[in-house]
């Protein structure tokens, strides 16, 4: 009887803690995604990495993929993989510079392809996670938070995300995403400006521009 006591006791001793630690994390998470989201508009400068141990790919082996958001509300540009994505809170328009064509759908980028866009950074997590506070490093003389977030879905393509978070300015210095394929994707903030003076239009697509420069528009 002793011993199934002291187990339940270090059972639940175990649970409070868990449940604090992962509290801790959600409310922290919460406190950047307030901090961040009440800016006018934010300009992310990023780069990305990719690794896989298993297939031999070691983060470094190619260099890394840069690019650029400017969001403002739900409103956001996006320049990636050399394509420019503009959405105007309404529709998406995907311009591919290279085969000369634009895309135009009704609503967001989806996450259905198991991959946290820069453009889900400060919201991707409100639904479907677990949440841990890892260890505080020092970091080039910067406070560095990590926080573990666990998918809930056991099937999800996603296995583990890790954010570092500045924890003076409480911004989102980088993510790491672990997918069920082994890969591990880095996505690091290069430089961050906030609440810069954009034009009206900055978010608007000037269907008459590529109409002139002979894109095909779909």
């Amino acid at each position: 009887m002793k011993k199934i006591a002291i187990l339940f006791l270090s059972l639940l001793v175990t649970s409070i803690t868990f449940s604090q630690n992962s509290e801790k994390a959600k409310s922290l998470l919460n406190e950047v995604s307030t901090k961040m989201g009440a800016y006018k508009n934010m300009s992310i400068n990023f780069s990305q990495t990719l690794s896989n141990k298993e297939a031999g790919i070691n983060e470094g082996d190619e260099p890394p993929i840069r690019g650029k958001i400017t969001l403002q509300g739900e409103k956001y540009s996006l320049n990636y993989l050399g394509n420019q994505f503009i959405f105007d809170g309404k529709k998406l328009y995907v311009i591919n510079n290279d085969e000369k064509e634009v895309t135009i759908t009704d609503g967001d980028m989806g996450g259905d392809d198991g991959f946290i866009y820069p453009s889900k950074l400060l919201t991707f997590y409100n639904e479907g996670y677990n949440f841990a506070m890892g260890n505080l490093k020092n970091l080039n003389g910067r406070q560095i938070q990590l926080v573990t977030l666990n998918p809930i879905d056991s099937n999800s393509d996603i296995v583990k995300v890790e954010l570092a978070i500045d924890a003076k300015t409480k911004h989102i210095y980088k993510l790491i995403q672990t997918g069920s394929n082994g890969s591990k994707t880095t996505f690091t903030i290069t430089e961050f400006k906030s609440n810069t003076s954009l034009s009206d239009t900055f978010f608007t697509f000037d269907v008459e521009k590529y109409k002139k420069l002979k894109f095909s528009i779909d």
